[in-house]
């Protein structure tokens, strides 16, 4: 089993930053991608970005390509999701999830593990 714990999350002023945190535990080796997806009031969840778990490439929704980054700190087993420049339609609970599936990174029926979310709400 894996556990993943979601933090960071919080109010800030439009073209203000977050670091979402997300920590890693249990059998973590077996982990091929690690994502980050958010939910908005009446919307599906979608895509955020994704990276391997082995430390390869990343991706990234369009939406937030060029002021997201994420990146993986495999001595803290944490993954974090660097938000800067952030809009008011970034407003929403992020999750923290974990797949053992190497195909479709940015579908979320791929992840078999996820967070318990953390909000992030921009003013504008």
């Amino acid at each position: 089993q894996v556990q993943l714990v979601e933090s960071g999350g919080g109010l800030v002023q439009a073209g203000g930053s977050l670091r979402l945190s997300c920590l890693v535990s249990g059998r973590t080796s077996s982990l091929y991608y690690m994502g980050w997806f958010r939910q908005a009031p009446g919307k599906e969840r979608e895509f955020v970005a994704a990276m391997m778990r082995s430390g390869g490439g990343t991706y990234y929704a369009d939406s937030v390509k060029g002021r997201f980054t994420i990146s993986s700190d495999n001595a803290k087993n944490t993954v974090y999701l660097q938000m800067n420049s952030l809009k008011f339609e970034d407003t929403a609970v992020y999750y923290c999830a974990g797949c053992h599936g190497s195909l479709w990174y940015s579908f979320a029926s791929q992840y078999e593990y996820w967070g318990q979310g953390t909000q992030v709400t921009v003013s504008s």
